[in-house]
């Protein structure tokens, strides 16, 4: 006689064990952070006060003692390797933690983690994922609707991430605007694409991948605030199409990683209607601000788009990943990727596969395309994850006002950090005030003079004194690290004529639950390791 099933008491049973380590790890990053109790950051020897407990590759390698036991080890070692993974990584619950575009996600983030993890489904063909296809599909339309693109056939797909929607947007725009590049490949085609200097790397990672090749990408100058120029993407169109090469494609970027800027999407879009080239917005960053009525100025224009990427793992706090390539013709998402597949897609495929010459964009499809319930046929995936969830409960749970709420505060928090660093004697501001969005950049610069004051205009010199300067600011983010907090850093742009013998400059990123507590700790935690590091670099 067959055992009966007993897979639901196991679950329960492992959830139980894992919820008493998975608690007390995230109750850990509640606790009070601020000058004056200083750092919470392991001074106790408590892995639940820990950002993180940073160590070598090597000597990491040696304390996980990674292995897979020719015999099953069962709750008991599953857990002790669970308990290892807390007290080795970095705790993005903590207050500390304004490293990345991201932080920790939230309750309902959880929860919807968890649900998604026990469906175990894909969502590619609408049978097998009835009700997660529809949520899907709401969630994009909406979603879209608050970028302005709420025609009859606006909405969007999950993607994987950032990256994955600006590749998909680009395969999307070639097959659209040149059809027989679908069956045929790149031919003779010279394509160029163009991208801000300031603009996110994966579009470059994309050319490659795609046939492109990296010299297909054209970086169009910034202005001092890291904006595209219009006028110089529209004389580098010119000079391609005099090239004899083919432009078809322009990225533009709602919140860059760096600087945080907003390109102006009005007259980027004026521009790629008059050479009849796709606009692609990559707002994966700054493209939240959406949800704010005092931020959403920022994206003006962003409506006029034929592609929108937006990462609500990141400024939202949704859990990683969840991210979204929006349309306002998703049909056109259905003419560049769908392909026959009988054994997959059991619906008929309505739609003919177009050829010539490029099309016109604004070109209208077949009226009597049909509604698209198979996912799968609209993306480069097949594998297709239900992210779509965790924004739809997340959303569900806090309301778009409880979103808008958040992101404002967060705002205001970044100005407060920008104001304190403007006002300190010994940071030096770079960003705006207020910054344009959630990120702040300065430099460590006691009585706002850098470190290594470059005065000579000797070429080398100028290298020098950025090399040191550089030395600067890694230093005291490693010894930040120490004190509870983790900052990032980044080099000036080549066209960054101000500071680009400066060397690298600290990148703080506020997110949705930073406190005004949280920057007074850190600026007291500069005060405590910039003067140390300064003076052990000079010996």
């Amino acid at each position: 006689m067959a055992h009966p099933l007993s897979r639901a008491d196991e679950v329960g049973s492992l959830l139980a064990a894992v919820q008493k380590l998975l608690i007390p790890f995230i109750r850990s990053a509640d606790a009070p952070h601020s000058p004056e109790n200083g750092s919470t950051n392991g001074t106790n020897g408590n892995l639940a006060t820990s950002l993180v407990n940073h160590k070598s590759p090597d000597e990491l390698e040696k304390l996980l003692k990674l292995d897979f036991p020719r015999t099953g080890q069962g709750q008991g070692r599953f857990l002790e390797v669970v308990q290892q993974i807390l007290h080795y990584s970095v705790n993005t619950w903590h207050q500390g933690f304004l490293d990345k575009l991201y932080a920790s996600t939230n309750a309902p983030g959880v929860a919807a983690e968890l649900i998604l993890a026990a469906l175990n489904t894909n969502v590619h063909v609408y049978h097998v994922s009835p009700a997660l296809t529809l949520i899907e599909k709401h969630t994009t339309k909406k979603l879209a609707s608050l970028f302005g693109l709420d025609g009859p056939y606006s909405g969007g797909i999950s993607v994987q991430g950032g990256s994955a929607s600006n590749t998909t947007s680009i395969v999307i725009a070639r097959n659209i605007l040149y059809p027989k590049t679908k069956e045929e490949g790149n031919g003779s085609y010279k394509f160029v694409l163009f991208t801000s200097d300031h603009g996110h790397y994966s579009i470059e990672k994309a050319s490659q991948m795609l046939g492109f090749g990296s010299n297909a990408v054209w970086s169009v100058p910034v202005d001092q605030k890291g904006r595209i120029i219009p006028s110089e993407l529209e004389n580098l169109i010119q000079q391609a199409r005099d090239q004899g090469r083919t432009p078809f494609y322009v990225n533009a970027t709602a919140g860059t990683t760096v600087l945080g800027s907003f390109d102006p999407f009005n007259q980027i879009a004026d521009i790629c209607q008059k050479y009849n080239l796709w606009l692609h917005v990559d707002g994966s960053w700054g493209g939240s601000f959406v949800f704010s009525k005092n931020q959403k100025s920022k994206l003006a224009g962003v409506e006029k788009a034929n592609s929108i990427a937006i990462n609500p793992h990141k400024m939202l706090g949704v859990p990683v990943t969840c991210s979204f390539l929006l349309a306002a013709d998703l049909r056109q998402f259905h003419r560049a990727n769908t392909l026959p597949a009988g054994y997959l897609f059991h619906s008929p495929d309505d739609i003919e596969q177009p050829s010539g010459k490029p099309e016109d964009i604004s070109t209208d499809l077949q009226v009597d395309s049909p509604e698209v319930w198979d996912l799968a046929d609209l993306t480069l995936q097949c594998g297709r994850r239900a992210d779509s969830l965790k924004l739809f409960l997340s959303w569900t749970y806090y309301g778009s006002e409880g979103y808008e709420r958040k992101i404002d505060e967060a705002a205001d928090v970044a100005s407060y950090l920008a104001t304190v660093i403007d006002s300190h004697p010994d940071l030096l501001l770079l960003s705006d005030n207020p910054p344009p969005c959630l990120q702040v950049c300065f430099y460590y610069a006691p009585g706002k003079r850098l470190v290594y004051d470059g005065e000579s205009e000797d070429h080398v010199s100028e290298n020098l004194h950025a090399a040191k300067n550089s030395k600067v600011t890694e230093k005291i983010t490693h010894a930040l690290v120490a004190k509870g907090y983790m900052v990032d850093f980044a080099p000036p742009s080549s066209n960054d004529i101000e500071n680009v013998g400066n060397g690298k400059f600290f990148r703080c990123v506020v997110n949705i639950s930073t406190t005004r507590e949280t920057i007074d700790g850190l600026i007291h935690a500069f005060e405590e390791v910039a003067p140390e590091v300064i003076r052990k670099l000079k010996g």
